[in-house]
């Protein structure tokens, strides 16, 4: 593997300020040579100065563990460059540890001396915790699924029948003697165990499956490599499916022991309770013509009774059912009287001693008739599934889960597709607009209509924009600014959205209360309170108040609020008057998917996605509130540093510039949208320079090829189009026409999008402009880089 060379000292500089992430040289010894921006700010300083000469000795001031900078030395040395060395680190002015990966390599002068390491620093705490919680939530998982009775499984069933299995607890080595590993490697290994008498049921199941999502319930034999026969329970559920196939939940129990008791009732009742006993369920024996029942040791002592606490009648358990269950209890006991099913089966819940309410699977069977048909005694077990119906609920929880994630997952595809189509219907307007407003002239009466066109345009586009936050995850940009302007542009948004009734009232200061804060994700804390009030009021009417202030906490406060430090900080109220939450609901309120809304009214998401926001910008938020009095969120941000806060105005919508553009100039313009096309080869031509326009990447290639010896200055492609995408035009000329400069145009650009089109040779990554004119102006910057001013 090949390293680059030691950038030069000014262009190193240049670079050090343009990586997002931090950068450094540092000796052998353990000495900072150069740090950027980044890194300065990653170890909590404000200048490269002051961090610079506050390192003394990396090993045992910046890594958690002083070793660490001996295994990066080895490696460095061994290797000539380490890729990826995660560490845990000091940030090195706070103390607060954090987890980082560098990328490094050594360089040497021309006697292969070593000069000094280079290398970048990138923050993964989050990835290193978020990993550590996934192992976490595996381990619980195995944990939980450990103390079920029997195998608790997730597979996934192709719509052609192939199985995947995605998760197989350890009850599984107590059914089959296998591993959990050996059937997630091979799906069919349960299958080829199964009774071949019983493979039928099993097609019947697969046939079922591919129908639809349905639940399967029902019993099978398997047979054991030693030709033992077991008896297995199954009972499984769909919990999602698309065109992929069908993801199920469900659990199998090993019931041979019951089974084999069932068979030994019909040879000797006595053995058979025995047996029955044996096994853990609990027999019955009920004398229908006098009411008698007969419940042996284990039924007592399931629901918590000693020998002559409970009454031998059947109305003493019957008292003792679950309201709720008793009306299909007594459905299905008479559907076997009548002879419709040939056994007796139900479940339903029965109160123990102690009040706790305990799930039985409840088996029977009429042994004894008299001439007329009647039932005179009937014989059966109690099963206790508590735990099983305990697993079936958290089946459902991860159902819900699943389905809610898709809405989520499918409301940022539908986001990001609308925000391409939409972006684009705006340049056009907005590009057309510019273009008018020359061709009536500066002082035609059209120009105020015109005017205020582009501002409703413009205000689309940023309306689009901030759609976007709430549907996709963006990385954080936390920034010096101003609070104040952020809750006035987040208010005046939300003024559009709230239902008739609801009134909005702000209480904001004058100062502008500057803090360290990502804009985009303050304003959604704002957005997603304010929407949780006015969702609160269900319907009826009422106000929602906002409020703005600095506040001094002192360090008891601060310490309530959750261990901030104690000094100044800024408080962002939320507040409503509709019916407040109990305090049951107020412990429970940030808990992902927790949500007191009618199901399918809500995620549940919001309030902790709010708690997590904070939380990352070091604040708290608090809530007060009682039933019947509203409800109250207090978010605590701490206030930046004393200095130059600087304003953010809105941009002016002017009239067209014309400027120099170079005449004479040739370029190639590609984009999927025809009326892009046809709008800036329109511009580009009103500013002198020669225009091809091509609606695909296909076309313009085409025609590159046809004419060879056609002077072209520089390309202009879409990235996102149909066919050949931007990057895809963009390699294909790096082979065709080497040198030949390529500029991308995006709605979307992100750091991979710019390390993918730097390593195919594109000299500049830019986003949708407001206004096609601006476009233009981006395009003549472009190519005064290389071509002297006119």
């Amino acid at each position: 593997m090949s390293l680059p060379a030691a950038v030069p000292l000014g262009e190193f500089a240049t670079l050090f300020n343009f990586l997002p992430i931090g950068a450094y040289r540092s000796s052998p010894d353990g000495q900072m040579i150069r740090s950027n921006q980044a890194l300065v700010e990653l170890n909590g300083y404000a200048t490269e100065a002051e961090h610079l000469a506050a390192v003394k000795d990396i090993a045992r001031e910046w890594y958690v563990d002083p070793l660490r900078r001996g295994a990066f030395k080895q490696q460095l040395e061994r290797e000539g460059f380490v890729r990826g060395f995660v560490s845990e680190i000091w940030r090195h002015k706070t103390r607060e540890r954090i987890w980082i990966s560098e990328n490094a390599h050594v360089v040497r002068n021309a006697q292969g001396e070593v000069l000094y390491y280079e290398g970048t620093v990138e923050d993964v705490t989050e990835r290193i915790r978020n990993q550590e919680a996934l192992r976490r939530s595996e381990e619980q998982l195995r944990q939980i699924t450990a103390q079920v009775p029997g195998m608790v499984f997730v597979v996934h069933v192709a719509p052609d029948g192939r199985r995947e299995y995605r998760f197989v607890s350890s009850g599984v080595r107590d059914i089959y003697g296998f591993d959990p590993e050996d059937l997630m490697r091979d799906p069919m290994l349960i299958a080829r165990y199964r009774h071949p008498d019983d493979q039928a049921v099993l097609e019947q199941d697969l046939q079922q499956i591919r129908q639809g999502p349905v639940d399967l319930g029902g019993e099978f034999r398997v047979v054991m490599p030693d030709g033992q026969i077991r008896w297995v329970y199954r009972r499984s559920c769909t919990v999602s499916s698309d065109a992929s196939g069908f993801l199920r939940v469900g659990v199998l129990l090993d019931i041979t022991g019951r089974k084999q008791a069932e068979a030994a009732l019909h040879e000797s009742e006595a053995l058979w309770r025995l047996a029955m006993d044996s096994t853990g369920d609990g027999v019955w024996d009920w004398n229908l013509a006098t009411g008698e029942e007969f419940f042996s040791g284990r039924i007592l002592a399931m629901f918590g009774f000693d020998e002559g606490e409970l009454a031998n009648l059947a109305e003493a358990l019957d008292s003792r059912t679950h309201p709720d269950d008793v009306a299909q209890m007594l459905t299905d006991r008479q559907a076997h009287f009548d002879g419709h099913t040939p056994v007796y089966r139900n479940e339903h819940r029965v109160q123990c001693k102690d009040g706790s309410w305990k799930w039985v699977l409840s088996r029977g069977m009429v042994i004894a008739r008299d001439s007329a048909g009647q039932p005179l005694r009937m014989v059966g077990t109690h099963t206790d599934i508590t735990e099983l119906k305990q697993a079936e609920a958290q089946q459902r929880a991860l159902e819900t889960q699943l389905r809610e994630s898709q809405k989520m997952e499918a409301i940022g595809t539908l986001a990001g597709g609308v925000a391409h189509d939409f972006n684009n219907l705006l340049a056009a307007i907005l590009g057309n607009l510019a273009l008018a407003r020359e061709d009536v002239g500066e002082h035609h009466p059209a120009q105020e209509s015109l005017t205020e066109i582009g501002r409703a345009a413009i205000r689309a586009r940023q309306l689009v924009q901030q759609i976007l936050t709430f549907s996709r995850r963006q990385k954080q940009e936390m920034q010096r600014q101003p609070l104040t302007p952020l809750v006035e542009e987040a208010l005046g948004l939300m003024r559009s959205l709230l239902p008739a009734g609801i009134q909005l009232v702000t209480r904001l200061p004058a100062a502008t209360l500057p803090v360290v804060a990502d804009a985009t994700q303050i304003q959604q804390v704002l957005m997603n309170l304010c929407t949780n009030a006015w969702q609160a009021m269900d319907g009826r009417s009422g106000h929602i108040t906002v409020a703005l202030r600095e506040v001094r906490l002192d360090a008891a406060q601060a310490l309530q609020l959750g261990e901030l430090p104690s000094g100044t900080y800024a408080c962002l109220s939320v507040a409503d008057n509709g019916p407040g939450m109990d305090p049951e609901i107020q412990h429970r309120i940030f808990e992902p998917f927790f949500t007191t809304k009618a199901p399918g009214a809500g995620t549940g998401l919001g309030l902790a996605v709010v708690h997590g926001i904070v939380k990352t910008h070091r604040g708290a938020i608090d809530l007060q509130s009682r039933p019947g009095e509203g409800a109250r969120f207090d978010v605590y941000l701490p206030l930046a540093s004393a200095g130059h806060v600087p304003e953010v105005a809105a941009a002016p919508v002017t009239a067209p510039h014309q400027t120099c553009e170079a005449p004479g100039k040739h370029i190639v313009y590609i984009d999927d949208y025809e009326a892009m096309v046809f709008l800036v080869g329109r511009l580009l031509r009103k500013r002198g320079y020669r225009v091809s326009a091509f609606g695909s990447g296909e076309e313009a290639m085409d025609w590159l090829q046809a004419h060879p010896q056609a002077a072209v200055d520089l390309v202009v492609t879409d990235q996102n189009m149909p066919g050949m995408s931007g990057l895809d035009v963009a390699r294909a000329l790096a082979q065709e026409r080497p040198g030949l400069r390529v500029a991308l145009v995006s709605g979307h650009v992100s750091d991979t999008l710019k390390a993918a089109a730097a390593a195919v040779g594109v000299i500049e990554v830019m986003g949708k402009q407001d206004s096609v004119d601006a476009l233009g102006h981006a395009i003549r910057e472009l190519l005064e880089r290389t071509a002297p001013a006119c």
